[in-house]
């Protein structure tokens, strides 16, 4: 048998041990050290098949330097970290460094071995420069709208998870494009040639579960006359997007925590092993800590799910992106219903630059339709615009002019000393200084006499 070389290294003495114990053997020469020259030096002189970077929890931007320096010398190597310290911020940084995947404690010594075994296969996920080539085919395809700061990152960082096999949680408000982020995922990813299967979380009846997650053998209940295929079994080669998963019960959970770890399916009725190979994304609109705290999310299934953390902002914090969810929306909404109007007029564009969004931008685009009911000739002006939502604006502007009143009751009955009025508004100081700044509040001195 041909041995491949595997070098293992970092400051965690006692990963790397236990790594080398597991994967020694199996076709694979394992070489582990602490001592960084000596690593950087195999890499340049004897390069192994796959590194692996082990990261202790207590140091932020452990390994990361490690990661740059390898990828200064081979920019094609497979690098794989294994973290006890793991944030959203810690893994963009890993991946931006030059990772290829990225594990953190605690994880599945199969799953890494997997993944190892994928590299040596020439199947390892592109490397960044890799990456930039097959972006154009995502940016091309470009569903999630806006090119503010924040989007930006967003689909830099996505397009760098795609091309890894590793399990990403999506959180965000309702109406904030989590579905979309999901299907840039799979569509940039090893697997898009596959289908993504979504499943939504919310909505599954515990008694129906089995039936639709895993399928059925013919004769496994009264009705069942066909073999019927499940849900993951529908995605095997592909990604499966669980939508909502704090509204699971419990039951659910513990079947779903099940399969990823076995990786393998029974059919409701059968007794045959069905291995399964798919990537899976989660998605929810709540905190999955607070769900894990108030014992309504397993513990060990939050674990599994929340390996790459990506949080998608709402739309009050990205507004600069409404004209470009306005153009498009209106674009599609002429194709659909074969019109031609022109945009927005500049008063109905600053209502909807005005307003917060509560329900993101799946609010904007259910506006946007209604307006198509009885589409204008020419531009969107704001007396088109549905009745509740001009309603919510004047109601806005009155509670808007109400505060600012009010603040400035505040100031001239403390003299314009404003930590006593802060303290009268029930405010911190800096809250103060930005509501001032907001209404232009500026005082006015008497003349001397």
């Amino acid at each position: 048998m041909e041995t491949s070389e595997l070098l293992i290294f970092g400051k965690d003495n006692v990963q790397g041990q236990n790594l080398k114990d597991r994967f020694g053997g199996n076709g694979l020469q394992v070489i582990a050290t602490r001592n960084q020259n000596e690593a950087f030096q195999l890499v340049k002189n004897q390069p192994p098949a796959v590194v692996i970077i082990t990261s202790l929890a207590n140091d932020v931007n452990d390994g990361l330097q490690s990661v740059r320096q390898i990828r200064r010398i081979d920019g094609t190597l497979p690098i794989i970290m294994i973290s006890q310290y793991s944030t959203a911020d810690r893994v963009i940084s890993a991946f931006r460094a030059g990772v290829t995947d990225y594990f953190n404690v605690p994880f599945q010594h199969n799953e890494v071995m997997e993944r190892i075994r994928t590299c040596l296969n020439g199947q390892a996920p592109p490397t960044a420069g890799a990456v930039k080539k097959n972006g154009a085919a995502c940016r091309n395809n470009r569903k999630m709208i806006g090119d503010s700061q924040p989007m930006q990152e967003i689909r830099g960082y996505l397009q760098k998870v795609a091309v890894t096999d590793t399990t990403v949680l999506l959180t965000g408000e309702t109406g904030t494009g989590k579905e979309l982020a999901a299907e840039m995922i799979h569509r940039c990813s090893l697997r898009h040639a596959k289908p993504m299967i979504s499943i939504n979380c919310a909505a599954l009846p515990e008694t129906l579960v089995e039936s639709e997650l895993f399928g059925y053998d013919r004769g496994a209940f009264t009705g069942a006359q066909d073999t019927r295929q499940g849900k993951f079994e529908q995605a095997a080669g592909g990604s499966v997007f669980l939508d909502e998963i704090g509204d699971m019960s419990a039951f659910t959970q513990a079947k779903i925590l099940r399969l990823i770890e076995n990786k393998m399916i029974i059919r409701l009725g059968g007794n045959k092993n069905i291995p399964l190979k798919m990537r899976i994304i989660a998605a929810t609109n709540k905190e999955p800590e607070h769900l894990v705290s108030d014992g309504k999310f397993r513990e060990d299934l939050f674990y599994r799910l929340n390996v790459v953390r990506v949080h998608l902002p709402p739309l009050r914090e990205r507004k600069e992106d409404i004209p470009d969810l306005v153009d498009a929306a209106i674009a599609r909404l002429n194709r659909q219903y074969r019109r031609n109007v022109q945009g927005l007029t500049d008063e109905a564009l600053t209502s909807l630059m005005r307003y917060d969004w509560p329900g993101n931008v799946r609010e904007l685009m259910n506006l946007l339709e209604a307006v198509f009911v009885i589409p204008p000739r020419n531009k969107i002006g704001l007396s088109h615009l549905p009745r509740q939502f001009q309603d919510k604006m004047k109601s806005k502007k009155t509670a808007a002019g109400d505060e600012r009143n009010h603040i400035i009751s505040a100031l001239n009955s403390t003299k314009w000393n404003k930590a006593k009025a802060a303290n009268r508004l029930n405010w911190s100081r800096m809250t103060l200084y930005r509501k001032i700044e907001k209404y232009n509040i500026v005082e006015k001195r008497k003349p001397p006499r």
